[in-house]
């Protein structure tokens, strides 16, 4: 039995400030436009790392704002959840490189390699602990660069995705607040349909391998959006449905910010309008792991969300899995966060700092 209710308290987000819009992959020579790219998908831009910046960095940058926004320290944490498919190394997890760079020393760390709906298992993951008394604070990241396994020959694929991160505190608040259901999912069957062939130990990296490309995301984009609009749907409706509540009840519906076409019909089909729907893919493209506390973020800070409004977040992605949660958002308004995104003097000055062999704790 419940005895306790966890829910989000804090946000912190990185977007590179590089930005790459549809003219410039023109400009690159992908086969491709800009009316293209946004009638079919509805992204304008998306930003792509420079000088350097490994995931762990976008994760540490997004991390120390969220915490810095609830006041907490690194120590304070009980458990630190890195949502990616793009991490510094196979081995050690990122989450482990993260812990080492906030100075979090000693917290429990692991990451999820569940693509897209990576975000949602961690938050899953991190309320059941929560719940279950066995942690009080946790740290949950989504965190991506996608561009470092995008074959820019292929138009498919390469114009969709963004890097970025974006980082939740959770811990326990009182009712009616905080998480009220999840829903997850998945189906091995088809995980063709979306899938990275090569680097692990069913193709290792090769001569062949690499020649072949197989290094690089590999989609059937007609399958997945197919499955996408009908699972986001189910999961939304069931949701709902076991809550007792109606779509009209909805604060603000945050889906996950693959492709427009996808969420306009997924949120025609629920019944729900359009000032409910928090939409950022036309300035970021996908970012995987990182969409949905992204999206939350931005919500947040533009006003959309208050205390006590109901949240559904639901969410698709590779493996295929899906999943969704509802929640009442828990806290007021947060206090303004930090940013390198306008200034790219400090950016440029922050990203030098990062060097690997220096000491974590003075980063």
């Amino acid at each position: 039995m419940q005895t306790r209710r966890s829910g989000i308290v804090s946000v912190g987000r990185f977007l590179p400030p590089n930005v790459v819009t549809n003219f410039d992959l023109e400009e690159m020579g992908i086969d491709t436009s800009d009316d293209w790219i946004r009638t079919r998908t509805g992204i304008h831009e998306r930003r792509i790392v420079t000088n350097g910046l490994r995931q762990s960095d976008l994760s540490l940058h997004a991390s120390r704002e969220a915490l810095m926004r609830v006041g907490w320290s690194p120590d304070d944490l009980d458990l630190i959840i890195v949502a990616t498919v793009t991490p510094d190394h196979i081995f050690p997890a990122s989450a482990n490189t993260l812990a080492a760079k906030l100075g979090a020393v000693g917290v429990g760390s692991f990451d999820l390699v569940n693509a897209c709906s990576g975000f949602i298992y961690g938050i899953f993951q991190a309320s059941a602990a929560i719940e279950s008394g066995r942690a009080n604070r946790v740290l949950v990241v989504g965190s991506e660069i996608m561009s470092s396994i995008l074959d820019w020959e292929d138009r498919a694929t390469c114009v969709l995705f963004g890097d970025g991160a974006a980082a939740v505190c959770l811990e326990a608040v009182e009712e009616p607040y905080g998480f009220r259901d999840f829903i997850l999912g998945s189906d091995g069957r088809y995980g063709d349909l979306l899938y990275m062939p090569g680097g692990g130990s069913a193709m290792p990296a090769s001569n062949d391998s690499i020649d072949r490309r197989q290094h690089f995301i590999k989609m059937n984009g007609g399958e997945v959006f197919k499955f996408a609009v009908k699972k986001m749907k189910e999961v939304s409706e069931e949701l709902l449905e076991r809550a007792g509540i109606t779509p009209e009840d909805i604060g603000v519906f945050i889906p996950h910010q693959a492709n427009i076409r996808i969420i306009d019909a997924c949120t025609k089909r629920l019944g729900l309008k359009k000032h409910q729907v928090v939409t950022n893919i036309h300035k970021y493209g996908n970012t995987t792991s990182a969409t949905i506390p992204t999206a939350i973020y931005e919500a947040e800070a533009e006003g959309r969300i208050n205390k006590g409004d109901w949240i559904l977040l639901v969410t698709f992605g590779a493996g295929l899995t899906w999943g969704g949660t509802l929640m009442q958002w828990a806290v007021d308004k947060l206090p303004s966060g930090t940013s390198f995104m306008s200034d790219d003097a400090a950016y440029d000055s922050y990203s030098s700092s990062l060097r690997p062999g220096q000491d974590f704790n003075r980063l």
